[in-house]
């Protein structure tokens, strides 16, 4: 048997040798000619047939970008009205264009329709899940409608994109404080502060959270930053004043609380200064600013129990002689049960007091 070699890659095989031509015979010549003679007609046939059975170019369907843009420049131009009708023209074309369901929520947005803006966001966000606008916009149409449970879930939608983001962590804190859930809620008020630090509303907020949280020393920290980083706030001072109080830091508490009552008196305002010239012993002012609080708001029950307070007071120093005195602070415990009924100390106070 003959051995077959094993092919060598390093060797080039040579090239086989040409044939030699054999002569055409008649017969193949006269078909040969015949051929020729019909090719220029039969390769134009073949290749209108090749074109015929292609299947035809379609034209690009509309993806609905002509529509956004004209949308977009009507936004431009100030036409609402015509910017919403491109937009929704383009979702009608394409329902996935993420970009005009944005569009159309910016536009509901800005003008409060709140509602409307928070359909179109969750749109956008349904079409692109990993869409931070359209998670994010969600969320505070949500907050901003009080749907608070529902916005926090849109908020950490968002964040799961970008963490990082400095409203999105300082809203969620916000939220989880209004659904009393400081413990959740202190992560992201912290986070936020932590990523804008010049923030006053950021410090603010934590502030509130750390309050709640009875952490009133870290609290006054964060007022007293805020108060520094923002225009002068009355419902700010407030909140100081009240964790000042907690402090029994009481004439700090009422310098801030007289700073409310210049710019924004108010009966809560009077009645945190009524307790604190109280705890200095000042029962005279404390009795005014307590009665200035219900000129203002005559169902005030805090007041009330303040007038109560200072009434019942009085009539011990006197070595209970003054029973005017007494009588009265009676008659505004009562009115502040009828106000607010479940007042435990309200109640032991004309247990003791009120036969």
């Amino acid at each position: 048997m003959q051995r077959i070699a094993p092919a060598d890659p390093d060797r080039q095989t040579p090239p086989p040798a040409p044939r030699r031509a054999r002569p055409l015979s008649i017969a193949a010549l006269a078909c040969a000619v015949t051929v020729m003679a019909f090719a220029p007609a039969g390769c134009k046939n073949n290749k209108a047939n090749s074109q015929a059975d292609a299947p035809p170019v379609r034209e690009a369907r509309p993806n609905g970008e002509k529509n956004l843009l004209a949308g977009q420049r009507a936004v431009a131009e100030g036409d609402n009205e015509r910017a919403l009708a491109e937009f929704q023209r383009a979702i009608d074309i394409n329902p996935e264009l993420t970009a005009a369901h944005l569009a159309i929520g910016d536009i509901y947005r800005t003008q409060g329709e709140y509602s409307r803006a928070e359909s179109a966001y969750r749109r956008a966000a349904q079409v692109e899940p990993q869409n931070f606008a359209a998670q994010y916009y969600d969320g505070l149409m949500l907050h901003l409608l009080n749907r608070v449970g529902e916005a926090i879930q849109a908020y950490l939608r968002a964040l799961a994109i970008s963490p990082d983001d400095f409203r999105t962590n300082l809203n969620l804190g916000q939220a989880y404080y209004q659904l009393d859930e400081n413990g959740q809620a202190i992560r992201y008020a912290q986070r936020a502060v932590e990523l804008n630090p010049r923030d006053g509303s950021a410090r603010f907020s934590l502030g509130a959270i750390y309050a709640s949280l009875n952490r009133h020393r870290e609290a006054v920290l964060e007022y007293q930053q805020a108060l520094e980083l923002m225009e002068l706030s009355p419902r700010l001072l407030l909140k100081l004043a009240e964790s000042l109080g907690h402090l029994q830091r009481w004439e700090e508490m009422a310098n801030a609380l007289d700073q409310v009552i210049k710019t924004e008196p108010s009966p809560a305002a009077y009645e945190r200064m009524g307790v604190a010239r109280f705890r200095m012993a000042q029962h005279d002012e404390s009795l005014a600013s307590f009665q200035k609080a219900i000129e203002l708001d005559p169902n005030y029950y805090p007041a009330l129990n303040g007038v109560g307070v200072c009434m019942l007071n009085k009539w011990l120093v006197s070595g209970r002689t003054d029973t005017a005195s007494r009588d009265a602070g009676i008659t505004a415990l009562r009115r502040s049960v009828q106000v607010k009924r479940d007042q435990p100390e309200v109640i032991d106070l004309l247990t003791r007091y009120g036969r």
